[in-house]
């Protein structure tokens, strides 16, 4: 998968909350300052060049869609993390944000039965 830059992200996470949209509407749900038209639209023309967007023509507009399922995405972004900055190991994450977070004990141990119930 092809890495997403922080505004094709951002227009990824409003795609998959809207589920199809024209780029007026993707623009509406933005927050302020808005971006140019011309902006969201070239953003979403390279999303599909990246091939995680899709769109069907609707007359002489096109609607967009995203092919790349958000779990997906989240699950490869979370490896890349995991890969780049903790030496490939989830314990060495969840170790540095336990500490950084200053987790009580209640929600580590919330965290080791959420990690029971995948097993």
């Amino acid at each position: 998968m092809q890495t997403l830059t922080r505004a094709e992200e951002e227009i990824m996470h409003k795609l998959w909350e809207l589920k199809k949209a024209y780029v007026k509407e993707v623009l509406e749900t933005l927050p302020s300052p808005k971006p140019a038209y011309n902006t969201v639209s070239t953003i979403i023309r390279i999303l599909e060049k990246k091939g995680v967007v899709g769109h069907e023509k609707t007359g002489k507009s096109y609607l967009y869609y995203p092919i790349l399922k958000k779990d997906e995405y989240k699950k490869q972004s979370l490896k890349k993390l995991i890969s780049g900055y903790f030496e490939g190991s989830f314990a060495n994450m969840a170790s540095f944000f336990a500490k950084e977070e200053n987790l009580s004990k209640e929600e580590l141990d919330e965290v080791l039965q959420h990690i029971k119930e995948q097993k």
